[in-house]
């Protein structure tokens, strides 16, 4: 792979890993309309663990909260504010780590990879993100996050299997469902971020294993470095913009590349 295509591949993750634009949806496409070879999973274990970096940086006072409340879960106590952070994340987790195992062990991933269903779900899904944005309340905090509201977005946070559906953008439209203010709401799917991206590095890292060569770790370490970089940037200023802005312009993004995603799948 080329420097230029390996960076191409890492600032395209970074950038829209926590967008509500779906980076998989991205990095699916970049082969199909560019021309260029598949990254590989090598490399989307790499770009992932340097948005995982980014996102434990950026929320490290929300990350160390839900650490330190891990051991009192691992022994039976939910009576803290720290404890019941770091169980919901748990609880948040699981229906996504179950499904995508069942989709990835039985090949059934591989049929959803495909021009037109991520046409389909990022017109789809952003039009169902700008619904529940404009008609959503803006009563709840992420303080007010216990365990109901997390197996509600775990749920939601399923759909992110399908490529084109985002992780960031369905949890986000779960959590302004659920009438959390658009800061709080983005605060929260980032956090539910990080363990499953944990989970899906983990799953895929079997497979790279087997492969790993001294230059494919190069170039690993290359993209995790600017994907890192470019999550960083972009998150911060997603996070910056929500004070002041709502998710109209990634809604308006979506919808203008989900239909011209279509006309090239139906054309």
């Amino acid at each position: 792979m080329s420097l230029f295509h390996l960076i191409l591949v890492a600032i395209i993750q970074g950038v829209t890993e926590f967008l509500p634009v779906s980076s998989s949806g991205h990095l699916i496409l970049l082969p199909g309309l560019s021309g260029a070879s598949d990254q590989g999973l090598a490399i989307d274990v790499a770009v992932h663990l340097g948005t995982l970096g980014a996102v434990i940086l950026y929320f490290w006072s929300d990350v160390k909260q839900a650490l330190a409340g891990l051991p009192e879960v691992l022994t039976g106590r939910l009576d803290t504010p720290k404890a019941q952070l770091a169980f919901g994340l748990v609880v948040a987790t699981i229906p996504t780590v179950i499904v995508g195992a069942i989709l990835y062990l039985s090949g059934l991933q591989q049929s959803l990879r495909s021009i037109a269903v991520i046409g389909w779900t990022m017109l789809g899904f952003g039009l169902l993100l700008y619904w529940m944005d404009q008609k959503g309340a803006q009563t709840k905090h992420a303080s007010d996050w216990g365990i109901r509201d997390a197996v509600i977005m775990g749920l939601w946070q399923v759909l992110a299997l399908v490529p084109g559906t985002s992780r960031s953008g369905i949890t986000i439209t779960g959590a302004r469902q659920l009438g959390y203010t658009r800061e709080d709401g983005a605060r929260i799917a980032m956090l539910m971020s990080i363990p499953t991206i944990l989970a899906s590095g983990a799953l895929l890292s079997v497979d790279v294993i087997q492969d790993a060569n001294w230059d494919l770790a190069k170039d690993g370490v290359i993209a995790a470095a600017f994907a890192f970089v470019a999550a960083l940037l972009a998150l911060s200023l997603m996070m910056r913009l929500l004070r002041s802005v709502s998710f109209t312009p990634y809604v308006i993004y979506r919808v203008i590349l989900g239909a011209i995603l279509l006309v090239i799948a139906y054309s």
